[in-house]
C-alpha cells in the first residue's frame, strides 16, 4: 500500500482543489481505491465523484448501485451512475468499456476533473498482457494499460497496479470496508475469465510476485516504444499527412518503419480500444498498401475503413453514407460532392469543366444524377461506347468519390457528361452548333 500511497501524493501530487472522478463498480477493487482517496481527504481537500455503470445484466445490479449512492452519501462524495438500457449485437464486454468511458469522460467535463482513476490492479495487468500475447499485437498493445495517460485536460490514473487482487481484499477485510462480489468474474464462458481462474494461479504457484515482474515488463516495452517513435517521428510525417498514407514513400522505408507507422495510426484511432486490433491487423493494412490493385478497401473493428485509392492510402473513422440524387438542371444544381452546375451565357474554356449541348439532340429537361450499375457512355471521337466504371479508373477518381460524382443525363437517361472528367458525342465544341452551355466548378 505504501507504492500506491506514494504514487498519489509523490508521482501524481494531488493537491488541495483537485477533483477525482472514480469508476466505481462497488466490488473489492473499488471500494478499496474509495478508501485510499478518502483517507488522503483528511490532509488534502480532494473533491471525489463516484461514477457508477449499472450494467443491468445480473438481479443484483439495482442493490448495488443502491448500495454504492448510500456508501457515498454516508462518506460525502459525490455519486453518478448511469444504467445501460440496451446492448447491440457487438462484443458485449466491449460495448460496455466504451459506454463506461464515455460516461467518465462526460462526468470529467461536467465536474472540470483533473483525473478519472480506474481500479485496474497487477493481477489485471498481467491478464492484459497475456491476452494480448495470445491475440497478438502492437508493441505498445503488448505493453498492457499504462498507469498514467494524458489526455491533455484531464489524466487517467490507475494507482492500484502494484497491489494484487489477494492483497486488495485482505486489505479491505483488515479495515472493514464493504464489497459487493461480480459472480459473473468466476464463469469461465469469458476470456479473461479463463486466464484469472486458470493461468494466473499458476504463475503465482512459480512467484507469488509475479505481477511485479510484468509491471517491469509493461515499463520495459514503454521505454522501447517511446525511443522508436521517437525515430518514427523523423519519417512519419514524410509519409503520412492529412490522414493519408504517400504509398510510393512509404514503400522507401524499412520494414520496421513500415510496421510502427501502420501501428502508431492504429493507436490514435483507437486509443483504449487498441486491444481489438492485433498484428492480423496490421499486416492487413499492409498487405493493402503492397498490393498491385489500385483502389482496394479493407474494414477494421469499430467501422473503420482502410482505403487505398492509386498512391494514397487512407483511414475513415466513420461509415460514409452513400447518397443517391436525381437532380433536375433547369439554370442552377448545388451538388453534394461540393460542387455546383451552372447554365451560362458564354464561355471561353474547351476543357472537361464545360460542356456544350444542342437542345433539339437530346431530350430535355436535363438531370444530374448520381451512377448506376452499368452506366455506359457514347464518345465523342470513337464509335462506341466506355463504361463508366472504366471512366473513373482511368481518370483515377478515389473510391470513395465514385458513388457521389454528378453525371449529366437527358430525360431518355442518356449520359451527356461526366463534370470534370469527360464529354460524350453529344456535347459541342466551341465552333461547333449549340444552344446550352453548362459550367462544373
Amino acid at each position: 500500500m505504501n507504492k500506491v500511497m506514494e504514487f498519489l501524493l509523490n508521482t501524481i501530487k494531488l493537491k488541495d482543489g483537485d477533483t477525482i472522478v472514480l469508476g466505481n463498480s462497488a466490488g473489492p477493487d473499488s471500494m478499496c481505491l474509495l478508501n485510499i482517496l478518502l483517507d488522503i481527504r483528511k490532509n488534502i481537500n480532494i473533491k471525489i465523484v463516484c461514477a457508477h455503470v449499472n450494467h443491468n445484466v445480473r438481479r443484483e445490479s439495482e442493490s448495488e448501485q443502491e448500495f454504492l449512492m448510500n456508501y457515498c452519501k454516508e462518506h460525502d462524495c459525490v455519486f453518478e451512475a448511469m444504467k445501460i438500457e440496451k446492448y447491440g449485437d457487438d462484443n458485449f464486454h466491449n460495448q460496455a468499456r466504451k459506454i463506461r468511458y464515455n460516461f467518465f469522460e462526460d462526468l470529467v467535463k461536467k465536474y472540470d476533473a483533473n483525473y478519472l482513476m480506474t481500479a485496474h490492479h497487477g493481477d489485471d495487468l498481467i491478464e492484459t498482457i497475456l491476452m494480448r500475447i495470445v491475440r497478438g499485437s502492437t508493441l505498445k498493445g503488448y505493453s498492457g494499460f499504462d498507469k498514467i495517460i494524458d489526455n491533455g485536460n484531464y489524466k487517467v490514473v490507475r494507482p492500484l497496479v502494484f497491489l494484487t487482487k489477494d492483497y486488495i481484499k485482505e486489505y479491505d477485510e483488515k479495515n472493514g470496508i464493504p464489497y459487493v462480489v461480480d459472480t459473473s468474474n468466476f464463469k469461465g464462458k469469458y476470456t479473461r475469465n479463463r486466464y484469472r481462474l486458470s493461468v494466473l494461479p499458476f504463475l503465482k504457484e512459480e512467484d507469488k510476485n509475479v505481477h511485479e515482474k510484468f509491471i517491469k515488463f509493461n515499463e520495459t516495452l514503454n521505454e522501447y516504444d517511446r525511443f522508436i517513435n521517437n525515430e518514427i517521428k523523423k519519417s512519419i510525417d514524410k509519409v503520412y499527412k492529412n490522414n493519408q498514407i504517400d504509398v510510393i514513400k512509404y514503400k522507401e522505408l524499412d520494414i520496421l518503419i513500415k510496421k510502427k507507422i501502420i501501428a502508431t495510426i492504429l493507436e490514435d484511432i483507437y486509443k483504449e480500444d487498441l486491444m481489438i486490433i492485433n498484428d492480423k491487423h496490421v499486416k492487413l493494412i499492409m498487405d493493402l498498401i503492397e498490393s498491385r490493385k489500385s483502389n482496394s478497401r479493407i474494414c477494421l473493428p469499430h467501422n473503420v475503413d482502410v482505403i487505398k485509392s492509386y498512391d494514397k492510402v487512407y483511414f475513415s473513422k466513420e461509415i460514409k453514407e452513400v447518397i443517391d440524387y436525381n437532380i433536375e438542371l433547369i439554370k442552377y444544381a448545388s451538388l453534394p460532392n461540393g460542387h455546383k452546375l451552372e447554365v451560362i451565357d458564354s464561355c471561353d474554356s474547351n476543357n472537361n469543366d464545360v460542356c456544350r449541348i444542342l437542345s433539339s439532340e437530346v431530350k430535355l429537361p436535363l438531370y444530374v444524377r448520381t451512377r448506376k450499375f452499368g452506366d455506359k457512355m457514347y464518345l465523342k471521337k470513337i464509335e462506341g461506347y466506355k463504361k463508366v466504371k472504366d471512366i473513373f479508373i482511368d481518370c483515377k477518381v478515389p473510391l470513395d468519390e465514385r458513388d457521389k460524382w454528378p453525371i449529366v443525363v437527358d430525360s431518355e437517361d442518356k449520359i451527356i457528361w461526366i463534370p470534370g472528367l469527360k464529354k460524350s458525342k453529344y456535347t459541342k465544341l466551341k465552333n461547333e452548333n449549340y444552344d446550352i452551355i453548362i459550367k462544373y466548378s
